[in-house]
């Protein structure tokens, strides 16, 4: 006869289900940031080039702007939900 298992602690359980329901969570929302920074960079660039006189191409702003927007979407969308 096996020995009886020894009852999960509750903040242990709690943390594994929580794991099972958002998977990958921590690594998702690190590629968001960075992925929205980098398009904030962008468009950091294009601002700076854009007042310095420079020509900036109308599709790359829109690409850069599409892409601050989906990735701070993306990010928002993935936020802690306390129910």
């Amino acid at each position: 006869m096996a020995p009886h298992p020894k009852p999960l602690d509750p903040e242990l359980k709690a943390r594994l289900l929580q794991e099972a329901r958002t998977p990958w969570r921590g690594l998702r929302r690190g590629l968001w940031v960075a992925l929205a920074a980098s398009a904030a960079v962008g468009l950091a660039t294009m601002a700076m080039r854009a007042a310095a006189g420079s020509e900036v191409g109308s599709t790359d702003l829109l690409i850069q702007i599409v892409a601050f927007l989906v990735f701070g979407g993306l990010l928002w969308f993935d936020r802690q939900r306390d129910s």
